[in-house]
């Protein structure tokens, strides 16, 4: 059976929230998620230092709220708060006249999110470190931080090899089709000199209850 289901997509609405929370009329679709887009593209390119684990977008009306989960919220909003301004900033000239609001919220066990642990391996592998050494230290890692089960898996001209190939290491249980699993999935590619090289990593962080749809909520 293949894997190439996306751990997140595969439990949306069963598990898991969606990370953007807006309704809008057919017509309007295109362009609000090519501004949603624009905002996560631009939050990504603060690089690595800031940590950012993940965004979401909440919409109503003309009113936006941005919440950046980071590891170092302190780098994230700079000194007097001049980097989270200049962000604020870049991302107004995007949505234009809507009113902007962002929120940082610290990611409080960043050994357990697989965006964050995706990142350290490839930029070990992009300043030329063992792979291998990488991928024990954060499998390490996130069971010393509570994770039940990590997978982490890289793809590539391995230490420059002519021929590319797949090497994992795991420890735990990853439960990739129980559905009310909590698996944390992230691909990062690191980018060296042979070529890129894919990291992906999987958190197993424990079980979850399945959203129930009561009506009541919608009546109300």
């Amino acid at each position: 059976m293949g894997q190439k289901t996306n751990p997140f997509g595969f439990r949306l609405g069963v598990t898991k929230d969606w990370k953007a929370f807006w309704y809008a009329p057919k017509k309007e679709i295109p362009n609000i998620l090519f501004e949603d887009l624009q905002i996560r593209n631009k939050i990504d390119s603060l690089g690595r230092d800031v940590a950012i684990s993940s965004v979401e977008i909440f919409r109503k009306g003309e009113q936006i709220r941005v919440l950046i989960f980071s590891a170092r919220p302190g780098v994230l909003i700079g000194k007097g708060g001049a980097n989270i301004e200049t962000l604020r900033n870049e991302l107004q000239d995007i949505v234009g006249n809507k009113k902007l609001d962002i929120k940082v919220v610290e990611v409080k066990k960043p050994e357990i999110s697989a965006k964050l642990q995706a990142e350290f391996v490839a930029d070990r592998i992009e300043k030329r470190a063992s792979y291998k050494r990488a991928m024990k230290q954060t499998i390490a890692r996130a069971i010393k931080g509570g994770a039940k089960g990590i997978k982490v898996q890289c793809s590539g001209r391995l230490d420059g090899a002519e021929i590319a190939r797949t090497e994992w290491f795991k420890e735990g249980r990853v439960p990739l089709q129980t559905l009310t699993a909590d698996i944390d999935y992230s691909y990062i590619p690191a980018l060296t000199k042979f070529g890129i090289i894919g990291v992906r990593v999987w958190i197993y962080r424990g079980e979850l209850p399945i959203r129930r749809f009561n009506i009541e909520d919608v009546e109300a």
